[in-house]
C-alpha cells in the first residue's frame, strides 16, 4: 500500500486494513518517506512493515542525509514494533550498511531481478 492510498481516505483505509489483518494478511506501507502522509498514521494503521524507498538507499553509504533518514526510519519503526524493508539494494556496500543498521529485510537487484510467478514457483532463474 502506498502513502497516496492512505491520503485518499484514512478512515476507510484503517477499516479495510483491520479486516485484512484479521484474516492474517500482513500489510506494508510502500515507498515510505516519499509521500506526504503524517507520521501519526504509523500509530493508527494496523500495519506490520514499512518499505524504505530506493531513493534513500541509492546513496546511503555516501550521503549523510540519506543515512540519517534511513537510520531514523529504522529506529522509529522498530520502536513502533514494525519491520523495515529496504528496497533497491544493488551493492554489497548498501547491504552491509543496512545489515549493520538493523534493517530487517532487504530486496533489490543485488539478489535477483524481478521473476515471473511461474518461474519463481518452479525455482527457475530468470
Amino acid at each position: 500500500m502506498t502513502e497516496g492510498v492512505l491520503l485518499s481516505g484514512i478512515d476507510k483505509a484503517i477499516s479495510m486494513l483491520k479486516s485484512l489483518r484479521d484474516l492474517g494478511v500482513q500489510v506494508a506501507i510502500d515507498d515510505f518517506g516519499t509521500g506526504f502522509s503524517s507520521l501519526s498514521y504509523l500509530r493508527q494503521l494496523p500495519i506490520t512493515k514499512v518499505k524504505l524507498d530506493r531513493s534513500f538507499i541509492i546513496d546511503v553509504t555516501t550521503d549523510r542525509g540519506s543515512a540519517a533518514i534511513v537510520q531514523g526510519v529504522i529506529t522509529m519503526a522498530h520502536h513502533l514494533g514494525l519491520l523495515v524493508v529496504a528496497e533497491g539494494i544493488e551493492t554489497v556496500e548498501q547491504q552491509n550498511y543496512l545489515t549493520a543498521s538493523d534493517c530487517d529485510l532487504l530486496q533489490g537487484f543485488l539478489y535477483s531481478r524481478p521473476v515471473p510467478l511461474g518461474q519463481f514457483a518452479l525455482g527457475l532463474e530468470y
